[in-house]
């Protein structure tokens, strides 16, 4: 997603991991054998936008320009023997389509709320269903500006005219998730697309209270006064506010496009173990229970996520989040629930000199499939992201294909 993206804010959490050496990567068989359900599992990819991250590669491009290219990147995902891909079409309290509640997305035109003169998000459905790939709407639930000036927004924007719902944090504006008329709004804006488009799937990522800020503080201590009563602690409000909304937008899916699935990605440590005796085997500086009070193990074990993606973006070995741990702890929350879980797997790190040695070694992602192909409850994998699909920096996913996407897929239900 890049400089603002889930890119730049997993970097940040890894560099919060206490210190610890990089362990080689373990090594795999030369020839891994194909994954299980090769054919009908998950395999995606997440196509961004904030910044402009994969598409349209900048803003302003003309309307057959951007189609081309959101066209070429479905080819792309078909080429990989891909099935679905995952469109972000609400990066930042905006739209990429014609909404009733959001203005057009700047990513588009260059001009937050400027018509592009084209419907992407209905483009996308058409020519991704044309190729027998799955389209899942991605949206950002919470983020309104990756910048801390609201008049640099549009002027009819939402958070413009209702000022009291926004609180701004870290150089950038969110709206507050404790007010229960946000809560209802940014369900509205998202459903507004889910009504008029036959999604295939709908797609919260990892944020939803902003990663913490050093020395900084969310301020919602009004909000806590207001409607925290029956709430030991602000965290505990917190969250009962984040599964409020995971609740909430699951049964409106249900009830507007039955067919369609609902799913997160978080951050892939939901807790420490030595926070929480129910937790995984790191020491991640960032815990999603903790820190951006979301509880993604009670979503998966209560059934409220159709899916969940965590994003393991670390290789196997990595001493403070060992991919080969991560794994088994995850296939452990999922097993005997309704969840089916896939992998957020780190593509954009392949062939990155910035990163650490297992990842100049174009084989790392093939191991993390023929791993994930001992436990039956990982149903698949999701590639970040769709630029790095298309350019595979040293290989890494045409050894993916080659090793275990023999065959072409088919939908993964």
């Amino acid at each position: 997603m890049g400089r603002v993206s889930r890119r730049a804010f997993t970097v940040a959490a890894l560099s919060a991991f206490t210190t610890a050496p990089l362990a080689s990567a373990a090594p795999g068989p030369a020839k891994p054998p194909p994954s299980r359900g090769a054919d009908t599992g998950m395999r995606g990819m997440w196509l961004a936008t904030v910044a402009n991250r994969d598409w349209p590669t900048r803003a302003g491009l003309r309307a057959s320009e951007q189609r081309a290219e959101l066209i070429e990147h479905f080819d792309t995902a078909v080429r990989h023997r891909l099935n679905t891909v995952f469109l972000q079409v609400r990066p930042s309290a905006d739209a990429l389509w014609p909404s009733t509640y959001e203005p057009w997305s700047q990513y588009l035109s260059g001009s937050q709320g400027r018509d592009p003169g084209w419907d992407p998000l209905g483009t996308a459905v058409r020519e991704a269903h044309a190729r027998g790939l799955e389209l899942h709407a991605w949206f950002n639930p919470y983020r309104v500006a990756t910048h801390d000036d609201p008049d640099r927004l549009v002027s009819s924007h939402p958070a413009r005219e209702n000022p009291g719902w926004v609180v701004p944090y870290g150089g950038q504006l969110y709206y507050n998730p404790g007010l229960p008329e946000v809560r209802a709004f940014v369900q509205d804006a998202m459903m507004d697309a889910v009504a008029k488009y036959a999604v295939d799937g709908v797609h919260f990522d990892d944020y939803f209270y902003p990663y913490p800020v050093t020395g900084q503080s969310f301020d919602d201590g009004g909000t806590y006064g207001t409607f925290g009563a029956g709430f030991a602690t602000k965290a505990a409000w917190r969250r009962d506010n984040i599964d409020r909304l995971v609740r909430e937008m699951a049964a409106r899916v249900k009830k507007v496009r039955p067919a369609a699935r609902f799913g997160v990605s978080p951050f892939g440590v939901w807790r420490n173990a030595a926070t929480d005796e129910r937790g995984s085997d790191t020491r991640a500086g960032v815990q999603t229970y903790d820190d951006l009070y979301a509880d993604t193990r009670t979503w998966v074990r209560e059934g409220w996520l159709d899916y969940v993606v965590p994003q393991l973006y670390w290789n196997i070995g990595l001493e403070a989040a060992d991919y080969a741990k991560l794994l088994p702890w995850w296939a452990e929350v999922a097993r005997g629930s309704r969840t089916r879980l896939y992998v957020g797997e780190a593509l954009y790190k392949s062939g990155d000199p910035a990163q650490p040695a297992a990842w100049q070694d174009p084989a790392e992602l093939s191991r993390h499939l023929t791993l994930a192909a001992r436990y039956p409850e990982v149903r698949g994998h999701v590639f970040f992201s769709a630029k790095d699909v298309a350019e595979d920096r040293g290989g890494a996913m045409a050894r993916v294909v080659a090793d275990h996407y023999t065959r072409p897929a088919t939908v993964p239900r």
